[in-house]
């Protein structure tokens, strides 16, 4: 079956923008293996940086790549608390906190990724902790303690290790357990009665064999209320989790085994409705963070926890053999409230569990003049998402009291890929690399759908309500091939200087559906009836592809002190996945009574870009010996434009469609001063960045996009020369900009004098999620 002519009968159904049903849990980090050190841009201080982007310590000017570096101590100096700040740091890259979640992780690197993070979708970014890829959102907003470093790395991914991730990675690295015994406490007190304590500790049994362990109680009160719910915080935060760490280091052998636990209980996170209840006329709330949300028959809660266990074997001075063995498990259940009021219009209490097994083999090779890693990779997850759609006022106005529609999807993900990348230096000045991965990604899902009266079903017990429709009863299963190569050139002019250019293709698979209705499937190949290959086609898409074409720059000046890296990239971006749900009128009164999820191959791009970025060293013992200077900066220039985007007429409206999560542009600048000050050091850190205008959806909306908006961070930490304590004030967001980071639409009109026209429910969905309002807290570190 021709794939235009299944998204025409797909997009016909498709009236509105799209939207998800999500719920995370903070993961823990877990530790590392990997025995890179750096010192990252931005802290350097005159050294030179390293990182193991490439699975071997490599000075990150030498590195074909972009990929930013932040070490952990910028990140603790800072006052950084999750990895969704990271955002803010580098450039073109956008990580937030999802819609109706408190965790789970959105996140977009130049204009790919995935907003959708229901079982069925794959992530578009990948995030690995200490190697293990993390397969689902859920669980991935991590909070950052113990940290190394984290690495950014901007563009298709999957020849040097793990998944193949179309956008990017993100690798969290946590710190090695120290030879020495070694105890330290963190505390944290400030705005909205943040009360965070991490304590760590850990000790050598022998020679070779040590162990750590960690655990971390994180609170904070919510930005707002619930005003229909008495006791309820919006955006608080409630969280405790716990770490331990075994590493056994002996000859050539590395083996580390670790283990972590978290359990959120946060209030759940509802939005704030942008317009008045077009049924009841309820007023907007004059603080963004309160709610009236209503939904109250499950609690929020988040349960995850995992381990991994990492062997490294030194064959030879050349060669090191190395496996990485992962699993992970989460479960949540959520109130998300679409409608942000008492009543149950769009109400959507759900259910997540996931489970994930990986492993991974690594030979890796490094001589004088040739490096190179050959992996195969494999991946067994399941990801099981539950949900009603709650629609009792609609019920009431049609006669069927208590409606709705129960959305069951379970899907299975085995994968395996053999990858390989190899580096061959020509001469002192010229080398090459290629490499390739190959992936066979097989997905099963069921997807059930039941339509019930009478309340909320049998998920959420004690239920009273009847079933009296089955809508969508499929089990289907698909494998999806790809070879994805990747190759580079680099030119060395300079021993400090690096030109290069590299080509690399990045592919994410296909997949059904999870909120597919197989009920509206159309006669699809014309035998006369609709039939399971029908019902196959219409809640099936296909894999998107990237081809990325990247020229760039890197340098290291001054004797270190100076350190830039530019790049110029195109991307050919095919086949784009578009999720999405609309509102459906199943018996033809006029009222949509229930919803279809629809995903399509719909669209082709161009994404186009410039990223700059450095770190400077401009003054050293200027003021007394010790004292420094430094400055950095990050600049990325993004042109994301759809080349076609067939609607649900079957026309090309490219140039109405914009990419989601994408500001065109983003800027990050700051500094740091340093003062030695009463057998200590002072730093003074102050810092800005800047995102332009980015839309929620493809489809522009004014309440909903956000126009383009700085934040202003500072910061002033004090450190013992014995480093054996420091303490700092932080201030986050300082002139308390509201800006919406999320946000559900489930309305048409609103624009032009025309009124708006809910589309599902009566009430007229339109709600956004913020970011983080001006927080000032305190921090203090002992070490023993």
């Amino acid at each position: 079956m021709d794939m235009s002519t299944v998204n025409s009968f797909r997009l016909a159904l498709m009236l509105g923008a799209g939207f998800t049903f999500a719920q995370a849990a903070p993961a823990v980090a877990q530790d590392t293996a990997d025995t890179g050190g750096q010192e990252a841009a931005g802290s350097g201080y005159g050294q030179p940086i390293v990182v193991t982007a490439r699975r071997r310590e490599e000075l990150a000017v030498d590195v074909p790549l972009s990929v930013t570096a932040i070490s952990g101590e910028d990140l603790v100096r800072s006052g950084t608390l999750e990895l969704t700040e990271i955002g803010q740091k580098v450039p073109n890259l956008t990580l937030e906190v999802s819609r109706g979640t408190n965790t789970t992780l959105t996140a977009f690197i130049r204009g790919v990724g995935q907003q959708d993070p229901v079982a069925g979708f794959e992530a578009g970014v990948g995030l690995y902790v200490d190697d293990v890829y993390l397969n689902r959102p859920q669980a991935a907003v991590l909070d950052i303690y113990d940290v190394e470093r984290i690495e950014v790395l901007r563009g298709p991914q999957g020849t040097l290790y793990g998944r193949n991730t179309i956008g990017g990675a993100i690798k969290y690295v946590t710190a090695r357990l120290p030879a020495d015994p070694t105890v330290k406490i963190r505390g944290t007190y400030g705005s909205y009665d943040q009360a965070d304590l991490v304590v760590s500790a850990s000790a050598p049994i022998s020679d070779a064999i040590r162990i750590g362990a960690s655990g971390a109680r994180l609170s904070r009160g919510g930005f707002g209320d619930n005003l229909n719910l008495p006791g309820v915080e919006n955006y608080n935060k409630d969280v405790w989790a716990a770490r331990g760490t075994i590493e056994v280091e002996t000859g050539p052998l590395f083996i580390r085994l670790s283990g972590d636990y978290v359990k959120d209980e946060s209030d759940a996170r509802q939005g704030h409705r942008l317009i008045p209840g077009l049924f009841s006329g309820a007023p907007v709330l004059d603080d963004v963070y309160d709610t009236r949300a209503g939904l109250n028959v499950v609690d929020q809660e988040v349960e995850a926890y995992g381990g991994a266990l990492t062997v490294a074997f030194e064959v030879s001075d050349t060669v090191t053999l190395k496996s990485i063995t992962g699993y992970r498990e989460d479960s949540s259940t959520t109130p998300i409230d679409f409608d942000s009021l008492p009543a149950a219009d769009l109400d959507v209490p759900a259910i997540y569990e996931n489970d994930q097994f990986s492993q991974e083999f690594q030979l890796l090779y490094e001589s004088d003049r040739f490096a190179g890693v050959l992996g195969v990779y494999y991946l067994d997850a399941n990801a099981f998402t539950a949900f009603d759609v709650a629609l009792f006022t609609t019920g009431a106005l049609i006669g069927l009291p208590g409606l709705n529609a129960q959305t069951l999807g379970d899907v299975d993900t085995e994968t395996w890929s053999i990858f390989g990348d190899f580096t061959f230096d020509i001469s002192e000045k010229l080398s090459v690399s290629v490499g390739g991965r190959y992936t066979n990604d097989k997905r099963t899902s069921r997807v059930l759908r039941t339509t019930f009266i009478g309340g909320y079903s049998d998920l959420f017990p004690p239920s009273a309500a009847i079933p009296i429709a089955v809508t969508s009863d499929f089990l289907g299963s698909e494998t999806f091939k790809e070879f994805t190569p990747r190759a580079s050139i680099s030119y060395k002019p300079a021993e400090n200087h690096n030109i290069y250019f590299t080509y690399s293709r990045g592919f994410k698979g296909g997949g059904f559906d999870p909120r597919g209705q197989t009920s509206a499937a159309p006669d699809l190949d014309g035998d006369g009836n609709v039939d399971f290959d029908d019902q196959f086609e219409f809640l099936r898409f296909a894999p998107e592809t990237v081809d990325s074409y990247e020229l760039g720059w890197k340098a290291s000046l001054f004797d270190n002190r100076v350190n830039v890296s530019l790049a110029a990239f195109l991307g050919d971006y095919s086949d784009v996945q578009i999720p999405g749900s609309v509102g459906v009128d199943t018996n033809g009164d006029g009222i949509n009574d229930s919803f279809i999820g629809i995903t399509s191959n719909a669209a082709s791009a161009n994404v186009n870009g410039v990223e700059f970025e450095g770190n400077a060293l401009v003054g050293r013992d200027f003021a007394g010996a010790g004292s420094r200077f430094s400055v950095n900066w990050a600049l990325g220039i993004l042109d994301a434009e759809y080349n076609t985007f067939i609607d649900a007429f079957g026309t090309d409206v490219a140039d109405q469609r914009v990419f989601q999560n994408t500001p065109d542009l983003t800027v990050n600048a700051g500094f740091v001063l340093g003062l030695p000050v009463a057998s200590g050091m002072v730093d003074l850190l102050g810092s800005v960045s800047f995102r332009s205008d980015a839309s929620q959806f493809e489809t522009p909306n004014a309440f909903l996009d956000q126009d383009g908006f700085a934040l202003v961070d500072a910061s002033i930490v004090y450190t013992a020369d014995s480093d054996r304590f420091s303490i700092g004030l932080h201030a986050k967001n300082l002139f308390d900009k509201r800006y919406i980071v999320a946000g559900y639409n489930f309305v048409a009109g609103g624009t032009s004098g025309t009124p708006f026209r809910p589309t599902l429910g009566l009430e007229g969905t339109l709600t956004g999620f913020y970011g983080d309002p001006r927080r000032v807290f305190i921090t203090g570190e002992v070490r023993f």
